[in-house]
């Protein structure tokens, strides 16, 4: 069952000489910041719009039927939210030939951490897939450990917590452990434990904080996971017990004081920039797959001076010269 269907209309000035079209926005997680700087840029343009959101509400049994329902509605261009939702719809480039996937309806994902090695797409450059396209939003992963390193030059292991259940949260994992290798770091990784159900258990969270903590960590990487950053007041509360620092590459956990430091882009400005590719396709005459993958650029750094108090490791003068600090 879905937990969110609302459909938001745009109407302009010039909305009875425009085409009346219809987007069907594909959520994971309610419609976030990403979600609604897509709806913010849909509904400015000189055009008529039907926003159609439906979320899976984190829920790995709805994926199988984000598809069917899509195909019911038969919108104009599908937008889908995160890894999981996107493979649910789009299948990846092994199953380009395969009729449960869709080949036909345009679309645009965003939210996706790892596009090329989840196998979404061939490449950032070239998708390989006549009807997908979307945004990358993530920096390099070495901007993370030189993040790392300015704030606490005696950084020597990275501890990471991922989940088995998230695709683009395994695929992290294996990102980081090659990182490691390259940019001579350790990597202290801990799988959270999978219920009956498939599912991770909150419970578990502060126990491998603890866990990651006996392994020397210096820094807590909260990689790329939904389950994690849904929970994220449960893992800052157990850094903060532990005095174990975080760095999140989600900004809303800095500012909301469950991460010590975050480098981020703007999830509103990732949305956007979603909603430019949207337009690209169904204003401008393009193929989605003529389209690169949209790649943010600027990423913003944010410390929590509160949690840096709380575990007694403060910023240097010249990180602080170039984040924004929040308390």
């Amino acid at each position: 069952m879905f937990v969110i269907a609302a459909v938001i209309s745009g109407v302009s000035s010039t909305a009875s000489q425009a085409e009346h079209l219809n987007i069907l926005v594909d959520t994971w997680r309610g419609c976030e910041e990403a979600c609604q700087g897509l709806t913010d840029y849909l509904e400015a343009l000189d055009h008529e719009v039907n926003i159609n959101v439906r979320d899976a509400g984190q829920d790995t049994n709805v994926l199988p039927l984000l598809l069917e329902e899509a195909r019911e509605q038969d919108p104009d261009l599908i937008v889908s939210w995160g890894t999981s939702v996107t493979i649910a719809i789009a299948g990846d480039m092994s199953q380009l030939d395969d009729p449960a996937y869709n080949h036909e309806i345009p679309q645009v994902f965003m939210i996706v951490a790892d596009p090329v090695g989840s196998g979404v797409v061939q490449s950032l450059d070239a998708t390989g897939r006549d009807n997908l396209t979307g945004t990358y939003n993530r920096m390099p992963e070495r901007v993370t450990i030189q993040t790392i390193r300015h704030y606490l030059p005696t950084f020597d292991t990275l501890g990471l917590i991922y989940n088995e259940n998230e695709q683009n949260s395994v695929l992290k994992y294996r990102e980081m452990a090659e990182l490691a290798e390259e940019e001579n770091f350790r990597l202290a990784a801990a799988a959270l434990p999978l219920a009956s159900d498939g599912l991770p258990m909150v419970e578990d969270i502060p126990l491998k904080v603890r866990e990651l903590v006996r392994e020397g960590a210096d820094f807590l990487y909260v990689g790329s996971s939904s389950f994690l950053q849904a929970n994220s007041a449960i893992l800052g509360a157990a850094a903060r017990n532990a005095g174990l620092p975080v760095i999140s590459p989600y900004e809303e956990a800095a500012r909301q004081g469950d991460a010590l430091l975050s480098v981020a882009a703007n999830y509103y400005e990732v949305g956007r920039l979603a909603g430019r590719q949207v337009e690209e396709i169904l204003f401008g005459g393009a193929s989605p797959g003529d389209l690169p993958v949209a790649r943010m650029t600027e990423f913003a750094v944010t410390v929590n001076l509160s949690m840096a108090k709380d575990i007694g490791v403060f910023p240097p003068v010249s990180l602080l010269q170039i984040a924004e600090v929040v308390e």
